[in-house]
């Protein structure tokens, strides 16, 4: 299977396309992308959200994962090696995929995107008649 070309934020931006987050600090989740035939399969690592603060976004062939981190206070810290910060990254997704079949699942801080692709998109055996 060939290799896609998916644009991730921060690494290329298509000419013309910019992003469109707020000049905030964000982390930018730890992501997988798998394709087959059939769909693209996106698993992205968000510790600390949970499925109430999580935005998951296609527009316009722009994928947008935003996870908001709801941090509980445990007293004033003395010695810091972990921070918290919100979760966002965006990929341009090849046209082929079809977004009003794209499910997402939720668990234990992980989500995973299932977008299947159009059936335009996916291969077909043509027949051969003698």
């Amino acid at each position: 299977m060939a290799q896609r070309d998916i644009t991730v934020s921060g690494e290329t931006r298509p000419a013309g396309r910019e992003e469109v987050r707020a000049p905030e600090n964000y982390i930018r989740p730890a992501v997988d992308i798998f394709e087959t035939e059939e769909s693209l399969t996106l698993v992205a690592d968000m510790p600390g959200v949970n499925k109430e603060r999580l935005d998951v976004n296609m527009e316009r062939g722009i994928l947008t994962i935003q996870g908001k981190i709801a941090a509980e206070r445990r007293g004033e810290p003395l010695f810091r090696e972990f921070s918290l910060a919100d979760y966002y990254r965006q990929f341009e997704l090849p046209s082929e995929i079809d977004s009003e079949k794209t499910e997402a699942e939720f668990k234990n801080g992980v989500l995973i995107l299932t977008m299947p692709k159009s059936e335009a998109a996916k291969p077909k055996r043509i027949e051969i008649k003698h």
